[in-house]
Parts: C-alpha cells; sequence; structure tokens
C-alpha cells in the first residue's frame, strides 16, 4: 500500500512540477521514478527530505531568476531541469532509498541519504544565492583569482554561507525526523564539504568550452546562447555538470561514512 500511494504521489508531483515549468518532460519523467523510489519505499520521512530539496531549489530558482538571465550562457541547462539534473541530484539518494526495502530501519542508510540530499542542497543554494555576493568570486583552486559571477569552480561568502544554510536545513529536518540530534553536525558537515567538492571539480576535471564569438568561457555545448560553437577549454569532455552533481550526493555519503563512527 505505501507503495501504491509513493506511486500515486510521485505522479501528482511530477505533473505539478512539469506544469509549474520547473520540469520539463524527460525531467518529469524521471521525478516520477525517483519520487516512485523514494516515496514508496523509504516512506513519508523520506519523502520530506527529498520535496525540501526540490521545492526549496525551484523556489530559489524562480525567485532569483531575474538575477541570473545574464549568467544564463555560463550554465549548460536553464532552470527547466530534465532528466540528467534529476538523477543527477536525485540518484544517491534514489540508491539509498531502494537499499532501505533489504534493510529497513538501519540508521546509517538513513544518514547516506540524507547526507546525499544535503549535498546536493548545498550546492543548490550555493548556486542560486551567490549571485547576490556584492563583489565577484574567487576561484576555489587559487583564492587570488577573481572570476566572473557564475564560473565553475568560483566561490564566494555568499554562496559558501547559503550552501551551509542549505546542507543545516536538510540535517535539521534529518534530526528532527528521527529525534537524534547527533546526526545534526555531521550531516551539516558532508553537505558543505560534498559543496565545496563540486566547486573543486567545477574548476579542475569538469568539462568547459570557450565561444569564440562572445569570448567567453561556457559550460554549454555543443552551441553557445549567441549560437556559435563552442570549443572545449578544458577537463574531461565526458564529465558534464550533471555528473558533477552526482559526485557531489556521492561525496557527502563518504564524508558522513567517514565521520559516522564518532556518533
Amino acid at each position: 500500500m505505501q507503495l501504491l500511494y509513493g506511486f500515486l504521489l510521485a505522479i501528482i508531483i511530477s505533473f505539478l512540477a512539469y506544469k509549474a515549468h520547473s520540469l520539463n518532460k524527460s525531467g518529469a519523467i524521471g521525478a516520477f521514478i525517483v519520487g516512485t523510489i523514494i516515496f514508496g519505499i523509504g516512506g513519508w520521512k523520506w519523502a520530506i527530505l527529498l520535496l525540501t530539496f526540490f521545492i526549496t531549489s525551484s523556489a530559489l530558482s524562480r525567485v532569483f531568476k531575474k538575477k541570473k538571465q545574464n549568467l544564463d550562457e555560463k550554465f549548460s541547462k536553464g532552470h527547466q531541469r530534465d532528466a540528467g539534473q534529476v538523477f543527477g541530484n536525485g540518484g544517491i539518494a534514489t540508491f539509498f532509498a531502494g537499499l532501505n526495502l533489504f534493510y529497513p530501519n538501519e540508521p546509517v542508510i538513513w544518514l547516506c541519504f540524507s547526507a546525499s540530499l544535503a549535498a546536493v542542497n548545498a550546492d543548490t543554494w550555493a548556486t542560486e544565492l551567490g549571485v547576490l555576493n556584492k563583489t565577484p568570486p574567487r576561484m576555489i583552486t587559487n583564492l587570488n583569482k577573481i572570476v566572473e559571477k557564475g564560473t565553475s569552480g568560483g566561490i564566494s561568502l555568499t554562496g559558501t554561507l547559503a550552501s551551509l544554510a542549505g546542507s543545516a536545513l536538510i540535517a535539521l529536518l534529518a534530526s528532527l525526523l528521527t529525534s537524534n540530534w547527533s546526526i545534526f553536525l555531521i550531516i551539516t558537515l558532508a553537505g558543505l564539504m560534498a559543496s565545496l567538492f563540486d566547486s573543486l571539480l567545477g574548476s579542475t576535471v569538469q568539462a568547459m568550452y570557450f565561444c569564440p564569438k562572445e569570448n567567453k568561457e561556457t559550460e554549454k555545448y555543443p552551441l553557445h546562447t549567441c549560437g556559435t560553437q563552442t570549443i572545449h577549454l578544458r577537463g574531461w569532455k565526458w564529465l558534464n555538470n550533471d555528473l558533477v552533481n552526482f559526485a557531489c550526493g556521492l561525496f557527502g555519503v563518504i564524508v558522513v561514512i567517514m565521520f559516522s563512527g564518532v556518533l
């Protein structure tokens, strides 16, 4: 019966998100798959964490859409999420929700699930709110190097604080829902560290391209916003932003496992 409820809830959420233009068609299908597993196998507690990530990230994307309009050329995709973005952000969480079917009520599985969502929520909040920083960001690998807003690997005080807040929100709910406050700090830390790891990947090995017409670095491939074909600049061609987000969620799990022994 819980799986049926999860199936129905996933359909409703995916449909509403599609109608609200938060997801495109492939994104709605991806969200349906992710939602069915997390809602149906995990249950309402797991659903609350996933919905918190999805609703807050979508809301921030809409609220600060105007401030990011001139940065669209930097990002590989727009605010309307597709299947790649859905699985990139929710794939790790979905895996642990599925694992809960075989190992129900295992605290470490809930911990890993929460850490993965804290990681992607931290990264999303940093991206959406980092544009509010009054000064340009600095490259994470060289804090003396000032870069344009929206540049992969760029960090700022506002973005880092937003990352901390996004991670702490998931950690707060994960602790509240299980009445286990000993996990709050470790999940918060895992999310923050994973967000910084995401920036590190963005500055080093993520595939980046160059638009010769606009003379600007971008994630877009094969065409820039202006319609010009982009040229590979650096990074691994196969490592796009969706895979970096997936690695971000995985890194959050790794951090929480490393430190879970102290609980």
